[in-house]
This record gives structure tokens, C-alpha cells and sequence, in this order.
């Protein structure tokens, strides 16, 4: 894997993926951008769960150029796993696995609205080796490695800590997407010093919370291509994440939900704290938005 390379080895590989990324948007993406047909947008699971061709040609154009860079590697994509959810067995193998989002934050591409990315996390036996958060409307792209930090066009990023005492600024899962018992885990962040909103493009969000100008997200679903690549952006920036039972959250799903990725493990605790009530976490399958 990754860790088999050499450093010379290690760098093209992450160049020549990052270039796939942005290769794939350039030719799919970003010329639909404010110019999609009403044909070319179709309804998923619901009115909000949306899908338009640029999802679906990005993703094709990835799965095939991805696997090329690393022999013996597999896709694991939305679009690929809304036709067929079998799919993501491919998670619980030991091949390497590409987790590709084409257009996270669907809704915001079609309504014309620049806060959508494209998001690719390398991953193998449930750990997320590297990642690609790629915002092209605003020319943005995070990498991060695990153990090798994280980086915004070409800069360092660092989370930073949470100050005692202001105001924590976190992202939620849209009431669109959330059940009853998630509507009243985040009811429970509305407390003195706690703004929740709901969130964007998650990936968008992990990114603001790897710069520091978001405290932390809290997401009731946990579509793994929506997160893997986000969570271990935080994590090289210094960041912290958990679940409600308090552990990591697990790419092949099952986790105990809500869960949360913060700026440092204190306001992690503090999330995790008011979310959980009086109620015990609960566990679901893989599943989400």
C-alpha cells in the first residue's frame, strides 16, 4: 500500500490522483455547472435526494482512472452503490479501495450554488490512507495523508482549538435527511454557547472545520463516500471524531449515531455529551441521505 512505497512513489501517486480528480470535474463537471437540462437531473431516493448526469459521468470517468494508479485497487462510488448496494462489500476486503463522491452537495450543483465538491479517500481494511476534497467552483483542494498531515492548495491547515467561552459553530445534518430521534439529538445542542446549523456539502464542511472557521459537524447518516474523505482531513489537521458510543466511526457502518468531527477532542466531548441525553446510542446499518 501506500506505506510499501517510496517517497518518490508515495508523491506521484497522490499527484497523479489528485490530477485524475480534477481531470474528471474538468471534463464532466464544471461545464454542466449552471447549465444542466431538466432531463439531466433525476430524483434518487426522494425529492431531495438528487442525481444528474455530471454525478454519474465524473464517477464513471474515476472509477476508470482511478484503479489504473493503483493495481489491484477497486471503486467504491454513490452512483455505483445506489444501483447496486453490494458494492460496498468491497469495503470489507483486502484490496484497496477508491471512495469516490463525484458531486457532494448535489442540491447546491443543481440550484447553481458554488458549495459543492468532489471528494476521493484511499482506503484499505477500514483505514483511510489519503483524500481529495476538491471544491472547484473556488479553485479549493484539500489533501491529506494519513500521517502526513493535511493541505489547502498546497498549504498547511490546522484545525486549532476552540476557545473556552465562545460561541461553537456547528454544522447538522439537514432536517431533510434526519429521522425523529436525530431532529432530537441536535435539538439538544441549542443550549447558551452552541450555534447549530444545518450543513452544505458535508465535505465543504469538514474542510471549514479543518480550517478552523467551523468548530465542529454532527451527522446522523453515514454514507461512507460523504465522510471518509472529510474525517481524515480533520484528523491530519489536528481535529478529533466519535461517535455516540464513543468510538471512531467505521467505514463499513454500523456505528452508533450521531456522531461528530470537531477542531479538538474537548469539544468533541462536549457534542457528543449534549447529543446523548438521556437516551443510549443507537446503532444502524449502513445507510443515510
Amino acid at each position: 500500500m501506500i506505506d510499501d512505497l517510496s517517497a518518490e512513489e508515495r508523491a506521484k501517486l497522490l499527484d497523479a490522483a489528485e490530477q485524475a480528480v480534477r481531470e474528471a470535474v474538468a471534463a464532466e463537471v464544471m461545464p454542466r455547472f449552471r447549465q444542466l437540462a431538466s432531463h439531466e437531473i433525476d430524483v434518487k431516493t426522494g425529492p431531495h435526494d438528487l442525481v444528474t448526469v455530471a454525478d454519474r459521468l465524473a464517477e464513471e470517468r474515476l472509477t476508470a482512472a482511478l484503479p489504473a494508479l493503483l493495481p489491484g485497487s477497486v471503486v467504491v462510488g454513490e452512483e455505483a452503490v445506489s444501483a447496486d448496494p453490494g458494492v460496498l462489500d468491497a469495503l470489507k476486503g483486502p484490496a484497496p479501495v477508491w471512495i469516490v463522491d463525484p458531486v457532494d452537495g448535489t442540491r447546491q450543483f443543481v440550484h447553481g450554488d458554488p458549495g459543492f465538491s468532489t471528494l476521493v479517500a484511499l482506503a484499505r481494511e477500514g483505514e483511510v490512507l489519503a483524500s481529495w476534497t476538491y471544491a472547484p467552483a473556488t479553485d479549493r483542494m484539500a489533501v491529506a495523508v494519513k500521517g502526513g498531515g493535511a493541505r489547502l492548495n498546497g498549504e498547511p491547515l490546522r484545525c486549532g482549538a476552540a476557545q473556552p467561552g465562545e460561541l461553537l459553530e456547528i454544522a447538522t445534518s439537514h432536517p431533510d435527511f434526519t429521522s425523529l430521534e436525530e431532529d432530537e439529538a441536535f435539538a439538544r445542542l441549542v443550549v447558551d454557547g452552541v450555534a447549530p446549523r444545518p450543513c452544505g456539502s458535508a465535505g465543504l464542511e469538514y474542510l471549514h472545520v479543518a480550517q478552523g472557521t467551523l468548530d465542529a459537524v454532527a451527522f446522523g447518516w453515514e454514507n461512507v463516500w460523504d465522510h471518509a474523505a472529510g474525517l481524515l482531513l480533520v484528523a491530519e489537521a489536528g481535529g478529533a471524531s466519535a461517535t455516540m458510543s464513543g468510538e471512531p466511526f467505521a467505514l463499513t457502518g454500523g456505528n452508533a449515531l450521531p456522531f461528530t468531527a470537531a477542531r479538538d477532542g474537548r469539544t468533541a466531548r462536549r457534542i457528543l455529551e449534549l447529543m446523548r441525553g438521556s437516551d443510549l446510542p443507537r446503532r444502524t446499518d449502513q445507510g443515510g441521505h
